[in-house]
């Protein structure tokens, strides 16, 4: 109750505070991308239940000739680039948190086709609300190999506290602003889950 409470106040003073940023983004992504400005997607959350999580949008729709959406590397624009090295398309999420999808912190929700993959100790990373950042994201994020990153999110379920969550606020505000570990070389963020082999 106590780390809602602090979820939901920190978060609508974020998106007051952020409101000319907000606002800003989604008139340039509006002129530089068109619409959507939001990127919307379900993921699961808290025991797999599924959400719509909001992001600012970062890519075109730009396809081959048979409609098929061209790969993420291909269509993230310099702009859409910028936008997540400075983690503003993350800031929708915000209203995520207000909502009670997700937390500040939490194992970052990942996609719906990744549930059956997971082994038993995986899939332990669902036990709690899913967040913007994580102990994983601070710990190397997108830089990572998914076996560490699901390690990290693990160890943070057993390991949860408001001192942890705040370490990893601060941790967070740091990595953003050193625009650190925000892809794999090679991908616009990071390689496909295939699960273990």
């Amino acid at each position: 109750m106590l780390k809602r409470i602090f979820d939901v106040t920190v978060a609508a003073t974020a998106i007051i505070a952020l409101s000319p940023v907000i606002v800003t983004s989604a008139v340039l992504i509006k002129k530089k991308l068109g619409s959507p400005v939001l990127f919307k997607q379900t993921r699961p959350g808290k025991d797999g239940e599924p959400f719509e999580i909001y992001k600012f949008r970062t890519m075109t729709d730009e396809s081959d000739a048979e409609g098929n959406l061209l790969p993420d590397e291909v269509r993230l624009t310099p702009f859409g680039e910028t936008l997540r090295k400075l983690s503003i398309d993350e800031l929708p999420q915000l209203f995520n948190v207000v909502k009670g999808d997700i937390s500040l912190v939490g194992p970052r929700p990942l996609l719906m086709q990744y549930l059956p993959l997971y082994n038993e100790h995986q899939q332990r990373r669902m036990e709690v609300r899913p967040g913007i950042t994580g102990w994983a994201q601070v710990n190397g994020r997108n830089n990572i190999s998914w076996e560490d990153k699901f390690n990290l999110d693990v160890w943070y379920v057993d390991h949860q506290s408001f001192i942890l969550d705040m370490y990893i606020l601060i941790l967070t505000v740091m990595k953003v602003f050193k625009r650190s570990d925000i892809s794999q070389d090679g991908h616009a963020t990071t390689p496909v889950f295939k699960g273990n082999h």
